[in-house]
């Protein structure tokens, strides 16, 4: 009588998962293209050969069997050793999946050259891979990358100019996250995104920033052209009400008891937000008893779009109006490229005014002897194109005599582009590629803590978070990997020196100042993750121990 494999149950089970295994092992080899990487590929083709092997000659090994005399159950043992090491090597390809896509990603540019080399490696993988066996799977078997390796992986083919395989890396990162996961998620999510469309736009495809959508948006950064995402990020999170609240009270206590005429420069008047309780303050200041009203404002604010500057005055005079302050709004529209020459910076001490470059253009800032000046820097010097410009722009400043200068700017804790200057520029003046991995990882850090203090402060599926990483630090990403935005790197230290070398001196904080922030984050943003800290004579806003923002104040 004679056996045979196909009779019985068991043995009807048991060729099934035998085949479902290794169709799943061929298939699996197969969709990660293992072909195109010459060096990574040899450790998993003689897995691709081993399964053929084994499905062609399946059922011969069954008549083998029988004509040898084999025993049923020996042989049931030995098919279910089989599938046990199988399924063990098919665990650590998975595990391994995501390392041999990168790398098939960056071989598939590669020359002609290499490939010839390629193949002949190849002849000889199937006969080493057999010498090794399993144990050679193990060895080179390694833990799944994180997102922030992929996103960083994705950043260097980007700088080293494989254009195909960045794109491919970040649609795979796009594919994989969401904007709805959790932080490391939606992080990685959103710099995926910037990638994407920083390849498209140094191939000449698409405009470089795109909304949420997909429509195009401008690149003015901060609050976008959309009030609504803008004031959500000011409700759910404390950093703008931090910056505006500290930046106030340092142009509060600037004013001189007497002063009958504050002027106001907001080189980024946005959506005017900041100005209502500053407004509210001086307006405090009156003495009936001594005849004397409140003191006249002026507040000139500086932006790229027109319109919204026309909108953002006349909320500021209907304010003023209820509360019976004499107040004045002019715009100043400034280029996105907000250029400030040098040679337009110093203003003539007859003139009454002090010219801002602007493009093509000059505006105007007035400029009157009796009135008390304050210059506003929120989330603005970040803008300014680099060192020469940073500081043709502070000598024009300086020249205005300023009582006080504010300033409000992200955080950075690592070594940047803009700290080694040979470095960082080329023959054009313009931050090299080379150092694109340092700046994503710079801002990968930075927005990993932003991300992680709304993951722990607003609830889950909060339509005004979705919104603000969309709209507000979406944007604010996307501009920090094309290089437009992300000139902040560095934090307190860089706009400290190039403030002390054009004739600066801090002017630190008052103890109410530090004071009255800490309060705010208590009152409005009751989490412990959240810290308020004073050190080198400006006031710090952190989440857990990482600052990720400042405000200074200087004259």
């Amino acid at each position: 009588m004679h056996m045979t494999l196909l009779e019985g149950n068991d043995e009807v089970q048991v060729e099934t998962m035998m085949g479902f295994l290794i169709w799943g092992l061929r298939h699996s080899i197969q969709s990660w293209a293992i072909n195109e990487d010459p060096t990574k590929g040899q450790n998993m083709r003689w897995l691709e050969t081993w399964a053929c092997l084994h499905s062609t000659n399946y059922y011969s090994m069954q008549a083998q069997q029988c004509s040898m005399g084999i025993s049923h159950e020996m042989w049931m043992w030995w098919i279910r050793v089989c599938m046990h090491v199988v399924i063990f090597v098919l665990k650590i390809i998975l595990r391994r999946s995501a390392d041999v896509m990168l790398g098939s990603l960056h071989s598939s540019s590669s020359s002609s050259d290499t490939d010839t080399t390629t193949n002949n490696n190849n002849s000889g993988g199937v006969e080493a891979a057999a010498q090794g066996g399993i144990g050679h799977a193990l060895q080179q078997a390694a833990a799944p990358p994180s997102a922030r390796d992929l996103v960083l992986a994705c950043a260097d083919l980007l700088h080293r100019g494989d254009l195909a395989a960045a794109r491919r890396a970040a649609e795979i990162l796009l594919s994989t996250s969401s904007p709805r996961g959790d932080a490391a998620d939606r992080l990685a999510y959103h710099f995926a995104r910037a990638l994407a469309l920083r390849v498209d736009a140094m191939a000449g495809h698409v405009v470089p920033f795109a909304s949420s959508s997909g429509s195009p948006r401008q690149s003015s950064g901060g609050p976008g052209a959309s009030a609504g995402p803008y004031l959500a990020f000011n409700q759910i999170a404390p950093f703008l009400r931090f910056a505006h609240l500290t930046a106030n009270q340092a142009i509060l206590d600037s004013i001189p008891a007497g002063a009958r005429r504050v002027h106001i420069l907001d080189l980024d008047a946005a959506h005017g937000v900041q100005w209502p309780p500053l407004l509210q303050a001086i307006a405090d200041r009156a003495d009936p008893a001594l005849g004397l009203g409140p003191p006249e404002v002026r507040i000139t604010g500086a932006g790229a779009d027109r319109d919204a500057l026309l909108r953002t005055g006349n909320r500021l005079r209907a304010f003023a109006r209820s509360i019976r302050l004499p107040f004045h709004f002019a715009p100043l529209l400034l280029s996105q490229s907000t250029k400030h020459q040098q040679e337009d910076s110093v203003a003539g001490s007859g003139s009454g005014s002090s010219h801002a470059g602007s493009g093509s253009s000059q505006q105007l800032v007035e400029l009157h002897p009796d009135e008390t000046l304050a210059v506003n820097c929120v989330l603005f010097l970040h803008k300014l194109g680099g060192q020469e410009e940073l500081a043709a722009f502070l000598k024009w400043v300086k020249a205005m005599a300023p009582a006080v200068v504010t300033v409000a700017e992200r955080e950075s804790s690592h070594p940047t582009a803009i700290e080694h200057p040979a470095m960082a520029m080329g023959i054009d003046g313009r931050e090299q590629d080379e150092l694109l991995p340092r700046r994503v990882g710079a801002a990968m850090d930075h927005y990993a803590a932003v991300f992680e203090a709304l993951e722990a402060t607003v609830p889950p599926g909060s339509r005004e978070r979705l919104a603000v990483e969309q709209d507000v630090l979406g944007r604010e990403i996307e501009a920090a990997v094309s290089g437009v935005g992300g000139r902040w790197r560095g934090g307190l230290e860089r706009w400290a020196a190039a403030a002390r070398a054009t004739g600066f001196a801090a002017r630190p904080l008052s103890p109410f100042a530090v004071s009255q922030a800490r309060l705010l984050l208590r009152l409005h943003y009751p989490s412990e993750g959240y810290l308020v800290q004073e050190a080198r004579g400006a006031c710090f806003l952190g989440w857990q121990t990482r600052p990720l923002l400042s405000v200074s104040s200087w004259h």
